[in-house]
């Protein structure tokens, strides 16, 4: 094999015996969890937002930016339920760059795979003592998913990995909501195939154990846009496209259906301002169909201190070092916005 064994990083299971959650974090985990949990049921009509920066690239400004959200909770909480983001691992498109926390626990050193599992992990337990929320992360390596599954209580699988053999059997194990993205390309049976395999059980090997999974009837879809074969972004949060959505779970025999919009990504082309206008499009569409209103269970956002994004070497606190990003105060009026239309 032409790769180099550094060295045996310690098993979930350690890592977890080394940075425990207490009964009491724990028990407000599976608070947030049963929240949001009847959102997806429909038991609940509040607006899920899962909201926060393209990446988590450090722990001081991942935590300020949370705690502003857990300010502005307690005014909205009767209307939309925060999840926020703490994405610690990046899938790159071409491989180069950035690939997050789990990798670079300082962006500006070399890779260090140990210091990134206990830094993930020690900044998903911060925010849920410093605030109360379990957030949400992107299942981008199944296998290390061990590491963070009792502080999560939402994952999403990213539109490269949508049609993974592992993330979709891997999403049928769990309890929490996990967001099923539609691919690059755009093919949404791709994402329906992949919500219905997460939704039945499996038996397949996890963490070197033969395994037999219940089925999630919380998985489901986010639409985030697509990318044609001449590099143009297609947009799919539309009337339009979200009625074709409510056909193919029509014609499906899933269960709880629903959708999470993503409003960057190719839904906006990148183009961080237009998430508020995308946001409120998607609300009128809400108000215009009662079947819209049953599917759509939220709105995805990046947002982080500052507007937009710095290049991975820059020093500028707040902002984003990957996808550029909405800044506070755009983010705060946004919500309260939000929160009027529900």
């Amino acid at each position: 094999m032409n790769m180099e064994f550094k060295r045996e990083l310690p098993t979930a299971r350690v890592v977890r015996e080394m940075y425990p959650v207490s009964e009491e974090l724990y028990a407000k985990k599976k608070e947030n969890d049963e929240e949001i949990r009847k959102v997806f049921t429909g038991e609940s009509d509040k607006l899920v937002l899962v909201i926060g920066p393209c990446s988590a690239d450090r722990e001081d400004a991942v935590l300020e930016y949370i705690a502003r959200l857990a300010e502005i909770r307690e005014k909205i909480k009767d209307k939309i339920v925060i999840i926020p983001r703490i994405y610690t691992n990046k899938p790159r498109t071409t491989g180069d760059g950035y690939k997050g926390m789990l990798h670079q626990p300082d962006p500006n050193s070399q890779p260090d795979m140990l210091r990134g599992l206990i830094a993930i992990r020690k900044l998903h337990m911060k925010a849920l003592e410093q605030t109360g929320f379990s957030c949400a992360d992107e299942m981008l390596y199944p296998e290390n998913h061990r590491y963070l599954n009792d502080l999560l209580s939402y994952v999403a699988v990213g539109a490269r990995s949508v049609e993974n053999q592992q993330h979709r059997l891997t999403a049928s194990g769990l309890d929490v909501p996990v967001g099923m993205k539609n691919p690059t390309g755009g093919d949404l049976s791709v994402m329906m195939n992949s919500i219905t395999a997460a939704q039945h059980s499996h038996t397949f090997v996890y963490s070197n154990w033969e395994v037999t999974s219940a089925g999630n009837p919380l998985a489901h879809a986010i639409l985030r846009g697509s990318t044609s074969k001449h590099g143009r972004n297609i947009s799919n949060y539309h009337y339009e496209d979200l009625m074709l959505l409510c056909e193919l779970y029509d014609k499906s025999s899933l269960v709880n259906p629903g959708v999470i919009i993503d409003t960057n990504h190719a839904n906006s082309g990148k183009k961080w301002d237009q998430q508020p206008r995308i946001a409120k499009e998607i609300m009128h569409s809400y108000k215009l169909s009662g079947d819209i209103r049953k599917l759509v269970k939220g709105l995805m956002i990046e947002s982080y201190l500052l507007d937009g994004c710095q290049k991975p070497s820059g020093d500028v606190y707040g902002q984003s070092i990957t996808d550029p990003c909405l800044g506070w105060e755009k983010t705060e009026r946004l919500i309260l916005e939000l929160a009027e239309l529900v």
